[in-house]
């Protein structure tokens, strides 16, 4: 939807959430809690610096143990990328 002079873009599931200790470190390249799995903890990181970087925006998450994890987007609409 569009708010003001942005792009927002919100994404929420209902799914196990994230800890608080956890949501500090979401964003941190490498970051993972499923190593195991075979989890690089690159993705999150890709998406931050690309709606921070390359679009000037910003990217929120917000997170609570057993009740789900809703991330917002927001990207301003007037945004003068370099497109070199």
């Amino acid at each position: 939807f569009v708010e003001s002079e942005d792009f927002v873009l919100e994404y929420e599931d209902n799914g196990v959430g994230i800890s608080k200790e956890h949501i500090a470190h979401i964003f941190d390249p490498f970051f993972t809690t499923n190593r195991k799995k075979g989890g690089s903890g690159l993705g999150l990181n890709i998406v931050y610096n690309i709606v921070t970087g390359k679009l000037k925006g910003k990217i929120v998450c917000d997170s609570e143990i057993g009740s789900g994890t809703k991330f917002a987007i927001r990207v301003p609409l007037d945004n003068k990328n370099d497109q070199a």
